[in-house]
């Protein structure tokens, strides 16, 4: 079994692979000034994005394999495990990393919104890729924030440090809309996919065993992060994917109602829900009735 490196600070990191730290909470390391290293499997306690310019070999995310391709941006989240072990051979690494610690953005407006950039929670397969224009922009930015870092810390180092990371992320959010677009003849695919698994799902007779299906279900089936995955659908779809799920579940839910032979319960039962209070509940808020009023409304007509 691989031995995994505990990596909590950020100068443990940047002892891991001989850089300096010039500040204790964030970190630009540009590899083409460091010596070859080792890689070990590193669990983060820290955020860290790298970005790869060049093929490096074959890199791990959780289980995933992955070849870097030129301009690739890869997010790594606190608790996250990535990385292999080279087995103590030494490798030149190219292009940069950006690792900061919770602690630097704590009680910012970055602080609050670090959730949203959901992309620290994508698989490495579903890394970032720039082109040369968007290569361009985030190299700059990792200058401006290694410039900030060199600079002797004073009270406006953390503002003008978080400021210049929160906009790296929101270029990171516009490139990743822009990849969302241009590879959307994939994500129909995937759409296509995710119909055909909800239609088998309730065909299945699955719901009345294991109850109702959730995001994470539909994304382990396509392979995807949940994260990914619902960015995804809510790019192609405007809905959420569990909006996506509900609405397929509430016209199934009409079906099952208009067949004389089922009760309320009956139909609660089959499409997965614990409760029938919890379906009752549902469907008032998706159709604007109880489902005893909409099966006795679409009786009368």
């Amino acid at each position: 079994m691989d031995a995994i490196e505990r990596l909590d600070t950020v100068k443990q990191y940047n002892d891991s692979v001989g850089a300096d730290t010039l500040h204790p909470l964030v970190s630009v390391v540009d590899f083409k000034n460091i010596s070859p290293f080792s890689y070990f499997r590193r669990y983060m306690g820290v955020y860290a994005v790298f970005l790869k310019d060049v093929k490096c070999g074959e890199i791990t995310y959780g289980c995933q394999p992955y070849d870097y391709e030129d301009g690739t941006l890869v997010f790594i989240a606190p608790g996250q495990v990535y990385g292999i072990d080279t087995k103590g051979e030494k490798i030149k690494a190219k292009g940069k990393a950006l690792v900061f610690h919770p602690d630097l953005i704590s009680g910012t407006s970055l602080g609050k919104t670090i959730k949203d950039y959901s992309f620290f929670s994508y698989q490495v397969n579903e890394a970032l890729h720039l082109s040369k224009k968007e290569r361009a922009i985030i190299n700059d930015c990792f200058e401006k924030i290694a410039t900030e870092i060199e600079l002797n810390i004073d009270k406006h180092s953390k503002s003008l440090i978080v400021s210049n990371i929160d906009l790296f992320l929101k270029y990171c959010m516009r490139f990743y809309d822009r990849q969302f677009i241009t590879r959307n003849h994939i994500n129909s695919d995937i759409l296509t996919r995710f119909e055909h698994l909800l239609n088998d799902f309730f065909k299945s007779g699955k719901p009345a065993l294991i109850g109702l299906p959730s995001v994470g279900y539909f994304a382990d089936q396509l392979n995807l992060s949940a994260n990914y995955f619902g960015d995804l659908i809510k790019k192609e779809t405007s809905s959420t994917a569990l909006e996506y799920i509900q609405s397929k579940l509430i016209e199934l839910a009409k079906e099952k109602i208009l067949e004389t032979n089922k009760n309320i319960t009956e139909v609660s039962d089959e499409l997965g829900f614990k409760y029938q209070q919890h379906f009752t509940r549902l469907f008032k808020q998706k159709v604007g009735m109880a489902p005893i009023e909409f099966k006795s409304l679409n009786k009368m007509n």
